[in-house]
C-alpha cells in the first residue's frame, strides 16, 4: 500500500467485476481506491492511520470478511466498513452489522447506491477522525496538569466551590484559586465552560 494520507476506498474482494465497479465509483467521487484480491493481502500492508472505507467481501478464499472484520475491530481500527455478499442471509447480516458495518449491499448492486454508501462511509470516517484530533488535542492539555491540579479539576467538574474545595484538600481558599487559575492556563480555558469541555472530550475524563 502506497503511504498516503488521502482518504482512500480499500476493496477486499475477490471478484474483479467488483473491483472495476469500485474503481468506477471512486472515480465519480474523486478518491483513489487500492483493491486486494484477499484480506491477507490487505493487511500485509494496512496501517490504522489510513483513511476512508473499507469495502469488504463476506466471503472469500482463507481469511472470511467477517473475520477480517473482527480482527480490524480487535485492533482498534476505525475504517468505516461496507460489506458486500452474492449470497447473504440474515445471520451473517445481523453479524455484520452487529460488529459495526456501515450496510451490507447484496450482488448485483446498482453503482448509484454503491456511490451512496461511499458517501456515507466516507463522511463518518471524516467525523471520526474529527473526533479524535479533538480527543488527542484534549488529553494533550490535560497531561499538563500536575496531580494537584487535576484533583482540583475533577472536584470542579463535581460541582464544588472553591470554599468547598478547600475544605475538602484542606487548603486556603486562597491556594485553590491558584491551582484553578493554573490549570486554565494550562488547559488554554478562558471559561468554566471551556475547561469542561476539554474535561469532557479527554479519554482520561473521571480518572
Amino acid at each position: 500500500m502506497t503511504v498516503d494520507h488521502q482518504p482512500t476506498i480499500f476493496v477486499v474482494d475477490d471478484d474483479a467485476a467488483v473491483s472495476r465497479a469500485l474503481a468506477s465509483a471512486g472515480k465519480l467521487l474523486g478518491y483513489p481506491v487500492q483493491a486486494f484480491e484477499s484480506a491477507a493481502a490487505f493487511l500485509t500492508g494496512y496501517d490504522s492511520t489510513y483513511r476512508g472505507c473499507l469495502v469488504l467481501d463476506v466471503k472469500m478464499p482463507g481469511m472470511t470478511g467477517l473475520e477480517l472484520q473482527r480482527k480490524l475491530a480487535a485492533d482498534g481500527a476505525h475504517l468505516p466498513i461496507i460489506m458486500i455478499s452474492g449470497h447473504a442471509d440474515v445471520r451473517i447480516a445481523v453479524e455484520a452489522m452487529t460488529n459495526g458495518a456501515i450496510t451490507l449491499l447484496e450482488k448485483p448492486f446498482c453503482l448509484d447506491e454503491l456511490i451512496a454508501h461511499l458517501r456515507d462511509a466516507l463522511r463518518i470516517d471524516a467525523a471520526n477522525r474529527a473526533a479524535l484530533a479533538r480527543q488527542a488535542e484534549a488529553d494533550d492539555r490535560l497531561a499538563r496538569l500536575t496531580p494537584k491540579e487535576r484533583e482540583v479539576l475533577d472536584l470542579i467538574a463535581a460541582g464544588r466551590t472553591n470554599k468547598e474545595i478547600a475544605a475538602e484538600l484542606q487548603l486556603g481558599v486562597r491556594a485553590v484559586e491558584d491551582r484553578r487559575a493554573r490549570l486554565m492556563r494550562k488547559v488554554r480555558a478562558r471559561t468554566l465552560a471551556d475547561l469542561m469541555r476539554v474535561r469532557s472530550l479527554g479519554s482520561g475524563e473521571g480518572s
